[in-house]
């Protein structure tokens, strides 16, 4: 079964959002646009990881507080780089308010499921499940 543009496109913002963590010598955006040229990303698919990355990129200091106050434990900058990359992505996408927050963490495990492990998976799933509902997202 193919996979929707979106399931593609937050995969591909989270492959530019890690080639980004991992460096940062350049800025997200044009991060971004490298990872994305580089894999030749269809047009469908670069239009809704760019949504993500441009919001990450405006609005990263925000986002990490937001986390913060749910990673009460766990500072971001300490988190391995898939858990902090995945749990940004997913704060910008609940940010975005268009997709339900239960399909944003449902997707976002899958994406720590795939490039983490089994132990990123439950992690991203209990902080930003913490975070919907303190948003007002979640019941």
């Amino acid at each position: 079964m193919a996979q929707r543009i979106e399931t593609r496109g937050r995969a591909r913002a989270l492959q530019a959002l890690y080639a980004w963590d991992v460096r940062r010598d350049i800025g997200l955006t044009r991060a971004a646009q490298l990872v994305w040229d580089d894999l030749s990303v269809p047009p469908e698919e670069r239009a809704f990881a760019e949504a993500l990355i441009n919001l990450l990129a405006t609005d990263m200091a925000g986002l990490d507080a937001a986390l913060g106050e749910v990673t009460t434990r766990w500072r971001l900058d300490r988190l391995g780089a898939i858990e902090r990359c995945v749990l940004r992505l997913g704060a910008a996408e609940l940010a975005q308010g268009g997709t339900p927050a239960k399909v944003v963490i449902q997707e976002c495990v899958k994406l720590a499921e795939r490039y983490g492990t089994a132990r990123s998976a439950g992690f991203v799933n209990g902080v930003l499940d913490a975070h919907a509902r303190r948003m007002g997202a979640l019941a």
